[in-house]
């Protein structure tokens, strides 16, 4: 089956985009002329514009689906109101297999005590939906809108000139979101949320209207010398914050316990998905943790690979792993077994295909973010 496209895949085309299969989508992985260190350079220290419409898109509603979502969903909604979103999980149920296991993470953003919006991964919202939709109570209805919406990641120091430029609300807090008219009347939700550790703003816009925005974009950001950036430099971003990726540092077989995730997990809730399976291995401790590796020397730890202590015994792997360009050194997510008494400053290595490669445990983020 070819990959879906997104609204924008003319236009990535056009920019001579190096394109990839990510989670059944085509999307750019960087651009001509550019490159993974530009474009996260240009994030870190100016703007960056991401299309990132491979995000599913679904809605909830009908009488009280804010209180069936939360009763599904790991975090509390009842922690924000309308107007704000929450970063969330959806586990595996108690009674199944891997329960508490992470079948995606998301994003809820709360319309109000009947309307809610949900942005799940590309490959895992079917899933999400499909599950939500069966458990769903008379009234409530759970509707797919992934190929519906087209979703803008506007990132870096710089984002709130050039939304400001366009018409956009960029006065918002944290995690706050406001629809409003953009420049042609197409409906825009602006919302302060990112994947980069910066300054920056997520928009979801009708896909039909998603060029325009995209083209109006890059043209009030000329004077901030705006790039478009790929999902390469998106991942270099988010690894150096530590953000989880899931498949990566979230899982069915990786716990929001062992993900360092329980933040998002309302502990006190009555109910959600893998709740009994969660609480008891947060209170008998997790046997592997999430920690992050820094390379004080060229290495660049990978994904699988095996990290080893001074005696070369395994005591982890690594999740993700990258050249970082704000360090300008290799870093990473690994799993470390508790039992090794993993710490900041503790020196390990990692296995590169036989060969020992020196990093120090590190507790991300890798640099210091700036999205508050």
């Amino acid at each position: 089956m070819s990959p879906l496209t997104s609204p924008l895949h003319d236009r990535h085309l056009a920019a001579g985009a190096k394109l990839a299969d990510f989670g059944g989508w085509s999307m750019p992985i960087e651009y001509a002329g550019g490159g993974v260190i530009s474009e996260h350079t240009a994030v870190r220290e100016g703007v960056g514009l991401f299309d990132v419409s491979h995000l599913g898109t679904g809605t909830v509603r009908g009488p009280g689906a804010a209180a069936f979502v939360d009763s599904c969903l790991t975090n509390d909604l009842g922690r924000i109101g309308p107007g704000q979103a929450q970063y969330t999980l959806c586990c595996r149920p108690d009674g199944e297999e891997h329960a508490g296991g992470v079948v995606d993470d998301l994003i809820v953003y709360l319309h109000g005590p009947d309307d809610v919006l949900l942005v799940p991964n590309a490959a895992n919202a079917a899933e999400v939906l499909a599950r939500l939709a069966a458990a769903a109570p008379a009234g409530v209805t759970v509707t797919d809108r992934h190929t519906e919406v087209a979703v803008l990641a506007l990132q870096g120091p710089r984002s709130g000139e050039v939304l400001a430029a366009v018409g956009l609300p960029g006065e918002l807090d944290y995690m706050a979101f406001a629809g409003t008219p953009g420049r042609n009347g197409a409906e825009v939700t602006v919302c302060r949320t990112g994947y980069t550790g910066e300054h920056g703003y997520e928009l979801l816009v009708a896909a039909e209207q998603a060029g325009a925005l995209w083209d109006a974009l890059l043209v009030a950001g000329e004077p901030e010398q705006i790039r478009p950036c790929g999902l390469g430099s998106r991942d270099t971003l988010r690894t150096e914050m530590g953000y989880p990726l899931h498949g990566h540092e979230l899982s069915v077989d990786i716990s929001p316990v062992q993900a360092r995730a329980g933040w998002a997990v309302g502990w006190k809730k009555e109910a959600f998905w893998g709740r009994e399976a969660l609480t008891a291995e947060r209170a008998a401790g997790a046997v592997r943790q999430l920690w992050g590796l820094q390379a004080p020397g060229r290495g660049i730890p990978r994904p699988g690979m095996a990290v080893l202590d001074a005696e070369g015994a395994r005591v982890g792997e690594v999740t993700s792993g990258t050249f970082s360009p704000t360090l300008r050194a290799g870093i990473a997510l690994a799993l470390l077994d508790t039992a090794a008494e993993p710490a900041p400053g503790l020196p390990l290595a990692v296995d590169v295909r036989g060969r020992t490669s020196p990093v120090e445990v590190v507790k991300p983020p890798f640099v210091p973010s700036r999205v508050r």
